[in-house]
């Protein structure tokens, strides 16, 4: 069991009056920090920015039910890290068999982007998650927030290794540091993110894993 935040974390202002906010008009939603899903044994961990506030913070579940999920949960039933099926539902059974999946910051931030302080607050976690992972080998980092707060968690400046779509970088203690443009509707409606280039990022990271 990783530790992650409670469900009334006070640690940041702006996100615990943005939830208070959401409990208040949305009673039945989860409302709170998303804890990481799946195997603390599995290879790999998928590090996303934040939780959607009608996705994730509804459902209590990382990228489930919101359009992030769509490719996300698609792409990883394709290549064997699920088994199961998608249904926008966390009691559709679905099952992460061969990766673990966690949030760079746990909470909902108001317009979908956390504050620095908020990303440098909630780095503990992406901390304890890379600790509590014992056969952990690689990180898929979705979006540039992602691979830059792995690289805080792994004491690394930013600088150290840029962000770039596709790219696979071995930090100094071996960990694997993969990117991906974040599977957002904005970037695959934008078609800066396509369902091919996702698959290839994968699939590259999987055959160095293999």
């Amino acid at each position: 069991m990783i530790a992650g935040p409670d469900r009334d974390c006070p640690l940041c202002p702006r996100l615990v009056a943005y939830r208070t906010a959401n409990r208040a008009a949305n009673p039945g939603w989860h409302n709170g920090p998303v804890p990481s899903w799946g195997p603390v044994d599995a290879p790999l961990l998928v590090l996303g920015l934040a939780p959607g506030v009608r996705g994730a913070n509804r459902t209590g579940r990382p990228f489930t039910g919101d359009f992030a999920g769509k490719l996300l949960y698609a792409t990883l039933l394709k290549y064997g890290l699920a088994q199961g099926d998608y249904r926008e539902d966390p009691k559709d059974g679905m099952e992460l068999t061969g990766c673990r999946i966690a949030n760079a910051v746990r909470c909902v931030p108001p317009e979908n982007l956390p504050t620095p302080a908020e990303i440098r607050t909630c780095n503990d976690y992406v901390k304890a998650e890379l600790a509590g992972m014992p056969k952990l080998r690689a990180v898929l980092a979705l979006g540039t927030v992602a691979h830059n707060a792995l690289l805080r968690a792994k004491g690394l400046p930013a600088s150290r290794v840029a962000f770039r779509h596709g790219a696979i970088n071995a930090l100094p203690d071996g960990l694997l540091l993969a990117d991906s443009y974040h599977v957002s509707r904005y970037n695959t409606s934008t078609r800066r993110l396509t369902t091919e280039m996702f698959e290839t990022a994968v699939e590259a990271l999987l055959a160095r894993l293999a």
